[in-house]
């Protein structure tokens, strides 16, 4: 009986065929990829924010207090050099794309790149409004991020009859698990790093071992982490009903669903470096932000239907392995 039903069970649903699916279902709503189009071409063509100003005000003290500290001239230059190559290369616009739910974005151009306009506006923030900016920033890349998981997972949604995830609760439901998900990382990432610190002291042979042991366990955090936001968008959960809800899929999927995630990085990640080839001062960008709007939409498509065909799959087989249920 019990061999019966095993050989009775469906096939699990495939990653191809969901991302598949993704692909073809945003081609048939374009209109999907709008929000990810807009935030890339801001990124490109719009203002830069930068606070090198602000940072330049402290550097003349910063460097006396490291002479008086005793730190080296070549320490003080290396620490220097970085600076002019990093700080007024930082556009504070990049806070836009939040995670883990967010507006997926191509480009982080440095906010001393031209464009094909020529060179962009700049924009600089001051000691008073720093906090503001980093606080308005990430809280428009919360709300954006909300309505663009939204907009896609109501696409996916089979029952178009069923009442559409409010706004205000999108919203809401994006703030807390992007807050939690940073604490939550936070509290993961913190004693691993000072334990590999401490280790790389000791003996970098170990160390390297460990990096490895954590990398291939990390899968058992990030597949849920992953599948976070979809039970909200697609079941209308809370954020902590749908990390347990994550949790379970990945317990009993997690070959499967590993492959899945990893497939989409790979071509997120890979694609990327294609969509990156022309320059940024030439129009050729725009279609390379075509391109990843347009896929980074679909793989999202893609993990919504996956998800919620997985959940469909693991009821049917739950149901047909109870004691009490009937073959028929």
């Amino acid at each position: 009986m019990e061999v019966s039903r095993v050989e009775n069970l469906p096939p699990p649903p495939g990653v191809i065929s969901s991302i598949k699916a993704g692909f073809d279902t945003i081609a048939t709503h374009i209109t999907a990829i709008l929000l990810p189009l807009l935030l890339n071409l801001f990124l490109w063509l719009g203002p830069r924010l930068r606070m090198n100003a602000l940072f330049d005000l402290v550097k003349g003290d910063a460097i006396q207090i490291w002479k008086a500290g005793g730190v080296s001239a070549e320490d003080i230059q290396r620490v220097l050099t970085w600076y002019n190559d990093t700080i007024p290369a930082v556009n504070l616009f990049w806070l836009l794309r939040t995670l883990p739910i967010g507006i997926s974005s191509l480009l982080f151009p440095q906010a001393t790149s031209a464009t094909p306009l020529g060179n962009p506006s700049i924009l600089q923030v001051g000691a008073l409004n720093l906090l503001g900016w980093v606080f308005l920033l990430t809280l428009v890349g919360w709300i954006g991020g909300g309505l663009y998981f939204r907009s896609v997972a109501w696409i996916i949604t089979s029952n178009k009859e069923d009442q559409r995830l409010s706004i205000a609760r999108a919203i809401s439901q994006t703030m807390l698990i992007s807050i939690f998900w940073g604490i939550l990382l936070m509290m993961i990432g913190m004693p691993i790093f000072l334990v590999l610190a401490l280790v790389l002291q000791f003996s970098p042979f170990i160390a390297n071992l460990l990096v490895l042991f954590v990398s291939l366990a990390s899968m058992w955090v990030i597949i849920p982490l992953f599948f976070w936001p979809h039970g909200v968008f697609l079941k209308k959960q809370n954020v902590i009903t749908s990390i347990i809800s994550s949790f379970q899929m990945a317990r009993f999927t997690f070959p499967t669903s590993s492959m899945f995630v990893l497939t989409v990085f790979l071509l997120t990640f890979g694609l990327n470096f294609l969509w990156a080839i022309p320059p940024e001062d030439s129009w050729m960008t725009f279609v390379g932000i075509l391109g990843h709007s347009f896929v980074a939409t679909a793989l999202l498509a893609g993990s919504f239907i996956y998800y919620r065909d997985m959940n469909i799959w693991l009821q049917t087989v739950i149901d047909k392995l109870r004691p009490n249920s009937v073959n028929k």
